[in-house]
């Protein structure tokens, strides 16, 4: 492929591939149970009697690294804790980890290689890459995923499960913020950057929605995760006269189009889904800007907050990795270990650790509280965890560079929408 493409279909088409180079891994998982242990507990799917290993697909080299990097090295403290603690259902957790660097060939096949080790996914980043397997997942492999991906379409399966709001919700959530705060109203025009697949697609639906609730109209800008420069997109809704902008897309995305509008005299409010912002663009020459008239809305606090589940995060973190900053994948990868060691305790309580065991026991939980800002029920798997978001702004003053500036809030037409309709 001379142009990487990031759409549901090509993941798909790549995954067909692989499964059919390794003849559909005739080895792999399946949800199958072993004998049960001494105490009585089911196991299968890569749990022995000392280990239950899980896998992390993540993105070290790509788009995504700086967040992957977090997500990952927050998992791997998790999984540090429990061991120390005696881990669970008297075995170590044990985390296998694979670079997929967000490319769709090395995201699937890292998937079809681990998925016979592996008890589940304790991470998975790209949504169009789990949206490519998550069919298998559901008639075969039976694996829990925790993705770190939003995208409506990942709704439905009791196997992959989204830990927040979708990127429909938070992005009518992020237009409500801007409607509460007068920065835009009835009649104007709001532009919507976003990424080519399942991400932003998903984030346009919630813009169209908000905007027909509240009268205004959207003006879409379409972009590949390969495109850096935002000049042209800048150029185009400044034409339009919109009167702000939703960015869904990465970081670098974020900052250039912030720069850029900023340059350009074109000072319109600009809010982000929860992975639009990293506080490295801080340092850049977009910093100033950011602070002044970007925002990010997301389903956990920030790791800067006073708040005690934030603040004793912080600590711990910094001292594992004390030469990594801090940023919001920290929150998010600690924060799906905790529910997946939830999930996993559940389980072994009810002495059925297999993969069915396993997304049962999420099941059971329906007022999950992570300690950062946000409680989730994971009863339904065909609803968000959550409709709340947290609006923050960046600030270089804060750890993590960001600030809570409206706390968890679900708007009322986030609570009338139906994900992925």
């Amino acid at each position: 492929m001379t142009e990487r493409r990031y759409s549901t279909a090509a993941a798909a088409a790549l995954l067909t591939l692989a499964l059919g180079i390794t003849g559909c891994s005739s080895k792999a998982g399946t949800g199958s149970e072993g004998k049960a242990d001494e105490k009585g507990v089911k196991t299968g799917d890569g749990i022995t009697a000392t280990t239950i290993p899980l896998g992390v697909l993540t993105d070290l080299t790509g788009v995504y690294a700086s967040l992957g990097k977090s997500v990952t090295q927050a998992q791997q403290l998790w999984a540090k804790e429990v061991n120390a603690a005696g881990g669970i259902c008297g075995r170590k957790v044990q985390l296998t980890v694979r670079d997929h660097g967000y490319d769709p060939q090395k995201a699937v096949s890292a998937y079809t290689e681990l998925e016979p080790k592996v008890a589940g996914f304790l991470q998975f980043i790209g949504s169009p890459f789990v949206a490519a397997v998550k069919q298998r997942v559901e008639t075969q492999d039976k694996g829990l995923i925790l993705p770190q991906a939003w995208s409506a379409s990942l709704l439905g399966s009791p196997y992959v499960r989204v830990v927040g709001a979708t990127y429909d919700i938070e992005t009518i959530n992020a237009i409500d913020f801007l409607l509460s705060q007068k920065r835009i109203a009835k009649g104007d025009k709001i532009g919507h950057v976003y990424f080519e697949g399942d991400y932003g697609e998903n984030a346009l639906q919630g813009s169209k929605y908000a905007a027909q609730q509240a009268g205004l109209t959207v003006v879409e800008q379409k972009i590949k995760p390969t495109d850096n420069d935002m000049s042209a997109q800048v150029a185009a809704l400044k034409k339009a006269g919109v009167k702000a902008v939703v960015v869904s897309a990465g970081p670098r995305q974020a900052a250039s189009l912030v720069g850029v509008a900023a340059a350009g005299r074109f000072a319109v409010p600009v809010i982000g889904n929860n992975s639009a912002f990293a506080p490295q663009l801080l340092a850049t020459p977009a910093g100033p800007a950011l602070m002044k008239n970007y925002y990010v809305a997301a389903s956990t606090l920030p790791i800067g907050s006073p708040e005690a589940g934030p603040a004793k995060l912080a600590k711990t973190y910094a001292a594992a990795y004390p030469k990594d900053g801090l940023d919001n994948g920290v929150v998010a990868g600690y924060t799906a270990g905790k529910l997946y060691g939830a999930a996993l305790t559940k389980a072994c309580a009810e002495k059925n650790l297999t993969r069915a065991g396993i997304g049962a026991a999420l099941l059971t939980m329906n007022t999950f509280e992570s300690g950062f800002g946000i409680t989730h029920d994971f009863s339904d798997p065909k609803a968000p965890s959550t409709r709340q978001s947290v609006i923050m702004q960046p600030d270089a003053k804060t750890p993590g560079g960001l600030k809570v500036v409206q706390e968890p809030t679900a708007s009322k037409p986030a609570e009338g929408f139906t994900p992925g309709g």
